[in-house]
């Protein structure tokens, strides 16, 4: 299963579409924000998207509390299990304990990829927004019975296509 997952969109509505849309045209078949999301518009762009998802409230989200029942949005830390797959999600990266598979967050604006010893994958996929850096960020982590593969996107302004690097990890528990 193909997983992609954004973060930290503010209000840069445009480039939240951008990931989003490369996400799916790259065959996402589900998407996680992992919170500050702050626009009602990028809610829009995740129930429109045709897509299942996830979005976890961030520290810049109170206001979006009044929309919870419309939309997918979660309190962190929030658990949930998707393709075989334990995992965690949440923004602030308070609850980062290796109790999951796969543990996501945001905040940082910065990408970071961990693969543990013990099979935890720590994973954030840095800032959408193209905030502090000149470029927008976003991952796709797709999951397979006996491996981790993630895809780590980039673009510029100016880029018409994100670049990528991709990530392995083989997989060292399977519950079920």
């Amino acid at each position: 299963m193909k997983i992609g997952i954004i973060s930290d969109t503010h209000t840069k509505v445009k480039k939240a579409k951008e990931a989003i849309d490369m996400l799916k045209n790259e065959g996402a078949e589900f998407i996680i924000h992992a919170g500050d999301i702050v626009e009602l518009e990028v809610l829009e762009l995740l129930k429109n998207s045709s897509l299942r998802y996830v979005a976890v409230y961030g520290n810049n989200d109170a206001h979006l509390c009044e929309h919870h029942q419309k939309y997918n949005l979660v309190q962190e830390p929030h658990y949930f299990k998707l393709a075989n797959t334990q995992f965690k999600l949440m923004h602030l990266p308070f609850h980062l304990n290796a109790d999951c598979e796969v543990i996501i967050f945001g905040h940082t604006h910065e990408f970071s990829e961990d693969f543990t010893a013990n099979g935890t994958l720590y994973l954030n996929p840095g800032e959408s927004c193209a905030r502090n850096k000149p470029f927008s960020e976003c991952a796709m982590l797709e999951v397979a019975d006996d491996k981790f593969l993630l895809t780590y996107y980039t673009k510029k302004e100016k880029d018409l296509k994100f670049k990528y690097k991709n990530f392995s990890y083989q997989r060292m528990k399977n519950d079920e």
